[in-house]
């Protein structure tokens, strides 16, 4: 009988061990997670989801799986995640577009923002620039808003498609420079700065990633980034507001949601894995290869910013008269 005690509370007390040695785990659904990604293989978003998607992994244990579903300008994706149960085990990569410009560009809308997701964290942000032809008779910033003002409408710029961060983030330009131009939108990135090379369409506020290596190469010309600070991927490019243009500042970002009704605990869970990893310098380094700074926020910080940033892009597109489709 005392052997069978002796044995009992060994057991108990390596249960409680492996409890301490990992509380994460022990908090989080025990199965394997799909984490859904907005965009096909291959591009920054996949990038950081599977950075993000190892380390969950190495801390709670299960499988964490990577799902493209491209479409729809984010909206495919965000609309299945927010159809999925609410138990932990589908989580979205959600972007500028998902949750703060899709309701301004999209007149019927598939899902809510804000009622049908429940936020978990902030991840990084992305870097864009104001890029174009070299031929154009711009030699810097300030040039290139006297010649847009000068041409009232008459050049045009490329997007990676109507209501994504390139579009916005341009229009915004625009409204900012007092100026104006014809949207070409595309489809992705890669096919708007093929034509911008080839000189069909002078310039485009793109993703720094994508653009980099062709500015590098002296295809394109940057006239500055987006950001508030200089890019540490570009610290030669100066940014917007340094180039011409004061107080000008955007940039896309990218969180991570569940599904309105995940439980608080699955939640919390993630969230403090994600926050403590994001704040080591190897987070840093990782996501810098695709120009992506970390951002870390609490679930309900994560919800404020999406409502601040609804109504930022909102008014925008309002100014640049982006009609809801």
């Amino acid at each position: 009988m005392r052997r069978q005690k002796l044995l009992a509370a060994h057991l108990i007390i390596a249960a409680v061990l492996v409890l301490l040695a990992s509380p994460a785990a022990a908090q989080y659904p025990q199965r394997p997670v799909t984490l859904v990604v907005p965009f096909p293989a291959g591009g920054a978003t996949d990038l950081i989801a599977r950075v993000l998607a190892n380390e969950l992994h190495e801390k709670l244990g299960q499988p964490f799986v990577i799902e493209s579903r491209p479409g729809a300008g984010t909206t495919l994706a965000a609309t299945a995640v927010a159809r999925a149960a609410p138990d932990g085990a589908t989580l979205l990569l959600a972007t500028t577009s998902t949750l703060a410009i899709a309701p301004s560009v999209y007149k019927h809308l598939s899902y809510d923002p804000l009622k049908d997701f429940a936020p978990v964290e902030l991840v990084g942000t992305t870097d864009f620039a104001l890029i174009g032809d070299p031929a154009l008779p711009a030699a810097d910033l300030p040039a290139l808003i006297a010649l847009l003002r000068a041409k009232t409408g008459a050049m045009t710029y490329a997007s990676a498609g109507i209501g994504t961060p390139h579009h916005l983030i341009m229009a915004m330009f625009l409204r900012d420079a007092g100026a104006s131009a014809q949207h070409v939108p595309y489809r992705g990135s890669p096919a708007a700065l093929t034509d911008i090379v080839a000189g069909r369409v002078p310039l485009m506020m793109c993703d720094l990633t994508a653009a980099l290596p062709l500015v590098r190469a002296g295809k394109l010309k940057a006239f500055g980034v987006a950001t508030a600070t200089r890019s540490p991927q570009a610290p030669d490019i100066p940014t917007i507001g340094e180039a011409g243009l004061p107080g000008f500042a955007a940039s896309g970002w990218f969180s991570i949601v569940a599904p309105a009704g995940t439980p608080r605990g699955a939640i919390d869970t993630l969230n403090r894995v994600m926050t403590a990893y994001l704040a080591r310098p190897e987070a840093a380094e990782k996501l810098a290869a695709a120009a992506m700074r970390p951002l870390t926020s609490t679930p309900e910080e994560l919800a404020r910013h999406i409502i601040s940033e609804r109504a930022k892009w909102a008014a925008v597109a309002a100014a640049a008269g982006i009609e809801p489709q």
